[in-house]
């Protein structure tokens, strides 16, 4: 189910003459209407969308977007299902027409529009001390918001939920009976960029953080937002202190991950995943369903349904006790 984005306000009208011109290309005719960028999961008829790897071919095969950003070596991939439009850093090409959507998406910074809570507005609520909240947002009744927490503009919080203190909540959706514990921030920024001799380039992120129902999530945890497509908390899921997950991480249902684990960005795990302390797992991969991953673990590639892993890399827990005999 695609949520609406309530956090990024987007350019009127952007054809497809504009993204030729952003990527110093020939102009064409300015007939044609690009409604949005998006990723290939999501992309609609009238998006345009891109593709720089074949970890993404059935995504590609499914999508319904008539235009892709890519490279010249997926051409011949990529002209089997829609228009490619060449070029020769994707990300960079991404970037580049996110910003031209989103033309304030590269920001992130303090947002000065914020009140102390309307009591009137936020009935069955109780406020801490020091609350701050920003323009049109949401929180249900019976939940708790505690001392010097602030919770930017649009956000939404469901019923019975706690929030603790000195919490930061932005660009962010959650359901009911979500605990947010101490010191945690949801919602900035993902650390995208591009290297470069002289200077680093930002990479812009519009997605959101999406928490389902029933999940916990510790103290001083960061959660990123996503880039094109949205970071997800799974139903159910409990999360220790000082976990980072990165942007456009989708965690499953019922998954156990404990203090100090780290998620690169994109990566994707199943439900009823249970991670041990200080493990790793790297970008891009898919961590499957009833997966067991040892504590001080480092995933470097997919791990399929109902596997138990250990070390570094991370194998088969029989294999690497074996190796510690």
């Amino acid at each position: 189910m695609k949520i609406n984005n309530r956090f990024f306000k987007k350019s009127k009208k952007i054809y497809l003459s504009d993204i030729y011109k952003k990527l110093g290309k020939k102009n064409i005719s300015k007939k044609t209407y690009i409604e949005n960028i998006n990723d290939l999961n999501s992309a609609k008829k009238n998006d345009i969308s891109f593709f720089n790897s074949l970890k993404y071919l059935d995504l590609l095969k499914k999508t319904k977007s008539k235009f892709i950003i890519t490279h010249k070596k997926y051409e011949s991939i990529v002209k089997q299902y829609s228009k490619p439009i060449l070029v020769e850093n994707v990300l960079k090409a991404v970037s580049q027409i996110t910003e031209l959507y989103y033309p304030d998406s590269l920001n992130d910074a303090v947002e000065f529009n914020l009140k102390l809570p309307n009591k009137k507005k936020f009935k069955n609520i109780k406020f801490g001390h020091n609350v701050l909240v920003g323009n049109k947002v949401q929180i249900g009744k019976n939940s708790i918001i505690g001392h010097n927490t602030i919770i930017e503009s649009n956000v939404i919080l469901g019923m019975n939920c706690i929030v603790g203190n000195n919490v930061l909540i932005k660009n962010t959706i959650a359901g009911n009976n979500v605990r947010i514990l101490d010191s945690t921030i949801i919602g900035k920024k993902g650390f995208g960029f591009f290297p470069d001799q002289k200077k680093n380039i930002r990479y812009p992120h519009i997605g959101m953080v999406i928490i389902e129902d029933n999940v916990e999530i510790g103290c001083n945890n960061t959660i990123d937002r996503g880039s094109l497509s949205n970071t997800i908390i799974g139903a159910n899921t409990f999360i220790d202190n000082q976990v980072h997950i990165a942007h456009n991480v989708n965690i499953g249902k019922n998954c156990i991950i404990t203090a100090q684990v780290g998620f690169a960005g994109s990566s994707k795990l199943g439900n009823n995943v249970s991670i041990g302390g200080q493990a790793g797992i790297s970008g891009h991969l898919k961590v499957g369903n009833n997966v067991q991953i040892g504590g001080g673990s480092g995933v470097i590639k997919d791990i399929p349904d109902n596997k138990r892993v250990m070390g570094y890399p991370a194998k088969d827990i029989k294999s690497f006790l074996k190796e510690k005999k």
